[in-house]
């Protein structure tokens, strides 16, 4: 993968160890975490999620505000089912939502996925209930494949609905982005 993607505002980098404090900073917050499968973390679950990333098949990867180095929260990129096909997805701080940083940077791993590793295809997900996410996957240019209702297994034992967003590499126009 890349060390670091650059945008107006953001570095995208490989987390490192030393970033399991700000890490977990908006990792144990069940605000932020609602949403994702793996929900509150503890240090130890965030050091082993860090300490997973490691290596050439990292999936997860530091956002951080210029000229800060402190992770504001992560984005992942990782190969999914089917060829040439990557899943993207997202988790920020509260207080650094709504001032277009998830958009940035995922617009940039797409423009990576895309120019550098010859995708054909990037998918995402997220729950209805979460109209910030999805609303981020619509400005990305992606659309709306499918609704699947109760597919996805809660950590709580209930079923969640999911929304399933992609976007092909012919659809993909960084001028227009």
């Amino acid at each position: 993968m890349f060390d670091q993607i650059e945008t107006e505002r953001l570095g995208l980098r490989p987390l490192r160890p030393d970033d399991w404090q700000a890490v977990h900073a908006y990792a144990s917050d069940e605000a932020t975490m609602h949403f994702l499968p793996e929900g509150v973390m503890s240090e130890e679950q965030v050091q082993t999620f860090i300490a997973e990333q490691a290596g050439d098949e990292a999936r997860a990867f530091a956002v951080v505000v210029k000229p800060d180095d402190r992770p504001i929260g992560h984005l992942i990129f990782h190969s999914w089912y089917g060829p040439r096909t990557h899943e993207i997805g997202w988790v920020l701080r509260q207080d650094m939502r709504g001032k277009g940083y998830t958009t940035e940077g995922a617009r940039a791993l797409l423009r990576y996925g895309f120019e550098m590793l010859g995708l054909h295809r990037i998918i995402a997900t997220c729950q209805p209930e979460n109209p910030a996410s999805w609303r981020v996957m619509e400005k990305l240019g992606m659309r709306r494949e499918a609704h699947f209702r109760k597919g996805h297994l809660w950590r709580d034992g209930s079923w969640w609905d999911e929304y399933f967003y992609a976007i092909l590499a012919e659809e993909w126009n960084p001028a227009s982005r």
